[in-house]
């Protein structure tokens, strides 16, 4: 999630950043929620506090000898504008996080602005590509060559993008993860770590899921 200052302080700017991805930030919306969310939470606090005073202000009476009912029903009626107030405050930040919480990162300064992958622009490149003696195949071509490569379920099940692997494509695809972990935990100092497959809400959204 976008740092809630940097919204609040340059909108423009996040706005800029992200129309260059593509993504359309309503800044009137946002703005009219973070004016609303200030004035709330001044009433709330305008509210905490004469409720402070007002109950002091109580035990103050009744020490000496005054009818306190008046100010036991103003101090009523403060925390019931006050349990209104934080209401209204709480469903005013979950709006603003639900926006913040729905917007992509801000691409970097250095990253050219693109349609597409054939607008990237190549930073450097390591090795050259090796000389055969063959005519190499295309990994998919292969994979569909031993029915072990399925983009048309893979579509039905998840949407576009994704594949389905069976067979020994599959097994090769997890001996490759497998023997990825086995590099970097005997090698190059990782832990393996296995976690639990259900998270709370907070950690999804703390890995931006």
């Amino acid at each position: 999630m976008l740092d809630p200052q940097l919204l609040r302080n340059d909108l423009e700017r996040v706005a800029r950043g992200l129309a260059r991805r593509g993504y359309h930030l309503d800044m009137e919306q946002f703005a009219a929620l973070e004016t609303r969310r200030k004035s709330v939470q001044t009433r709330v606090e305008e509210l905490r506090n004469l409720r402070n005073t007002r109950s002091r202000a109580i035990g103050q009476a009744k020490s000496a000898g005054q009818n306190i009912e008046p100010l036991k029903a103003e101090v009523a009626s403060i925390a019931e504008q006050l349990g209104q107030g934080e209401s209204d405050l709480e469903q005013i930040r979950a709006a603003l996080e639900h926006l913040a919480l729905d917007l992509p990162n801000l691409p970097a300064d250095s990253v050219p602005d693109g349609a597409s992958e054939s607008d990237n622009v190549e930073i450097r490149r390591s090795g050259e590509p090796p000389v055969l003696d063959f005519e190499p195949r295309d990994h998919v071509e292969i994979g569909e060559a031993l029915d072990g490569i399925d983009f048309e379920r893979a579509a039905r099940l998840s949407g576009a993008r994704f594949v389905v692997l069976r067979g020994p494509v599959a097994r090769l695809h997890r001996a490759l993860a497998q023997f990825m972990l086995d590099l970097h935990t005997t090698e190059h100092g990782y832990t393996e770590v296995y976690t639990p497959y259900l998270v709370g809400a907070e950690a999804m959204r703390g890995t931006g899921q």
